[in-house]
């Protein structure tokens, strides 16, 4: 079996846009795969161009080892996160094809399963108004669709520093959503890299009672040693992650200790293999792994097969019932949060398929989203603008 090419197909919507992507093969069988970029999507799908001409058509979907270290390493410049998220989708898309060729699921060629069902927790959910009233509705709304996790961020435009007022208001905020789902929910605080360590700490010591289930990002993300001082003065778990793009740069992560949860991202980190490698070495590390997850149905799927035989692997992040519900009709067989868990599927491959007619009704935009504009939580750029 050989590659014939790829085809790629984006989902737009105001603050995503969704890139998938389909190769395609000689024995007719075709895998999907899926990412989302930020700001960068015109620079996937030029990349994705010159990549199947220069390593991706004639090769074997099989040998997907040989063709992600050709996609790596054979154009000699550093892999950065335009790279990997290609190597992703294509990586994911070639375990599709060789599932479906074997008929089973992709979770079974990785080692078989070590669990039935993987807990979801949501986000996108505080899509309202900024409000502790609102955000104990939208909370409340979670809770009764089954979810017994979620996250938030609920520090406005900080940066840095955030003064008294905005703590103030941050605080009561957590805890409405707190008194709204209970004591038994999972709490996910999120800082987006937001703050200095000092302003981290303090805030992480002022929402201590309302126990977060783990502080993530606390700081900006380029500096593991900002990360590490956190680390060593807060109680609550680290998570951290989504903004490293090639395994190997996790190494000071593991040296330092300075995390409990990684949270790579399936779509940017390479795909399901190399996601499985970095999540070997967490487990030796006894690191769980919480996977970024905003992208659509078939990003979903491809890390419920790494959930599926990962024994560390915590939660899954899930956008979809929330923001952009409709979009889950351009995929067949879209992975669903059933009383807080997905099912580990049992199709083969994926499980999903991409709906091309259906994805067509939603064309790329140009989506933009900053998370220092006001209204950013609503993922709505004509609220924020």
């Amino acid at each position: 079996m050989k590659v014939t090419g790829i085809s790629t197909h984006v989902v737009g919507t105001p603050w995503r846009n969704l890139t998938y992507v389909l190769v395609h093969t000689d024995d007719g069988l075709t895998g999907v795969g899926e990412t989302r970029m930020l700001g960068h999507t015109e620079a996937l799908l030029g990349y994705l161009r010159e990549a199947e001409r220069n390593h991706i058509a004639g090769s074997d979907p099989f040998a997907i080892e040989d063709l992600v270290r050709r996609m790596k390493y054979g154009d000699f410049g550093r892999a950065g996160e335009i790279v990997m998220s290609g190597i992703a989708c294509v990586e994911m898309a070639c375990w599709d094809i060789k599932g479906k060729a074997l008929g089973v699921p992709v979770w079974q060629l990785l080692g078989g399963k070590v669990t039935d069902r993987v807990k979801a927790y949501a986000n996108g959910w505080y899509t309202t108004e900024r409000t502790p009233e609102a955000y104990h509705a939208a909370a409340r709304t979670v809770v009764e669709r089954g979810y017994r996790a979620l996250k938030i961020d609920p520090f406005g435009t900080g940066y840095l520093e955030l003064d008294h007022d905005a703590t103030s208001y941050a605080v009561s905020l957590i805890e409405a959503v707190r008194d709204a789902i209970g004591d038994e929910c999972e709490l996910m605080l999120e800082m987006h890299g937001r703050f200095s360590p000092a302003t981290a700490i303090r805030l992480a010591r002022e929402l201590a009672p309302y126990k977060p289930a783990w502080i993530e990002e606390p700081v900006p993300p380029e500096n593991l040693k900002a990360l590490e001082k956190v680390a060593g003065k807060v109680d609550a778990p680290i998570a951290t992650g989504e903004r490293i793009h090639d395994r190997i740069e996790f190494r000071e992560l593991f040296d330092s200790q300075a995390v409990d949860i990684l949270q790579p991202d399936v779509g940017h980190l390479g795909g399901i293999a190399e996601t499985r490698k970095l999540a070997a070495t967490a487990e030796t590390h006894y690191m769980l792994v919480a996977p970024h997850n905003v992208g659509g149905s078939v990003l979903t799927a491809a890390s419920l097969q790494l959930a599926g035989c990962t024994p560390n692997f915590k939660i899954l992040e899930h956008f979809n019932d929330f923001a952009d519900a409709e979009i889950t009709h351009v995929v067949t067989g879209a992975p669903q949060v059933v009383d807080g868990y997905f099912r580990l599927p049992e199709e083969p491959g994926l499980g999903v398929e991409l709906d091309t007619d259906a994805a067509a009704e939603f064309p790329k935009q140009r989506a933009h989203f900053d998370l220092w504009a006001e209204g950013w939580e609503k993922r709505d750029p004509t609220d924020s603008a």
